[in-house]
């Protein structure tokens, strides 16, 4: 509720739309919690029930999983995945996991090393399963591999020229 009182937009519809979101969502029980009361997992959700709670028409998750361990990790996208196609937002997901972006993703942008530039972008077609099942489908070795050779690729490109990025580096 602070986010929407700083931003002058906290009224009681507002209110109940926040406190619909905590149940929905599961975390109705803990609203009057103190954030170092809950797991981790639940502080991610809260983050984002306090970001949905003005109705954005972007969410940006950037590193949203990162402060988890790795089987709360996965729980957790799953729900996100969930959240986000249930309310039909439009996400940004930033991410350095290339697991995490295939199953979670639409699509993946590579971006180039500073100044960023989108290198290459890869269509994620595997249907509507969640991102734990996207682990296990056929297809995803394939966009695994796809994404992995980008980079794999920079990485070569970089030993070739380390002089020209260290000059480029050096005007950053």
């Amino acid at each position: 509720m602070l986010g929407l009182e700083v931003k002058k937009r906290l009224n009681a519809e507002t209110r109940a739309y926040a406190a619909e979101l905590l149940d929905r969502y599961g975390l109705g029980a803990f609203k009057n919690y103190y954030p170092r009361q809950l797991s981790g997992g639940m502080k991610q959700k809260a983050a984002l029930i306090r970001t949905l709670a003005f109705s954005p028409e972007l969410l940006l998750l950037d590193e949203p999983f990162s402060a988890l361990d790795y089987q709360q990790r996965l729980l957790l996208a799953d729900e996100v995945h969930s959240i986000i196609k249930r309310g039909g937002y439009t996400a940004v997901l930033v991410t350095h996991d290339i697991s995490e972006a295939i199953c979670m993703s639409d699509r993946v942008i590579i971006l180039s090393e500073r100044p960023a530039r989108i290198r290459k972008q890869v269509e994620i077609n595997m249907g509507s399963d969640t991102p734990l099942e996207r682990r296990s489908n056929p297809l995803f070795r394939e966009y695994y591999d796809a994404v992995w050779s980008e980079f794999r690729l920079a990485g070569e490109r970089q030993q070739l020229m380390p002089t020209e990025n260290a000059n480029t580096q050096k005007g950053v």
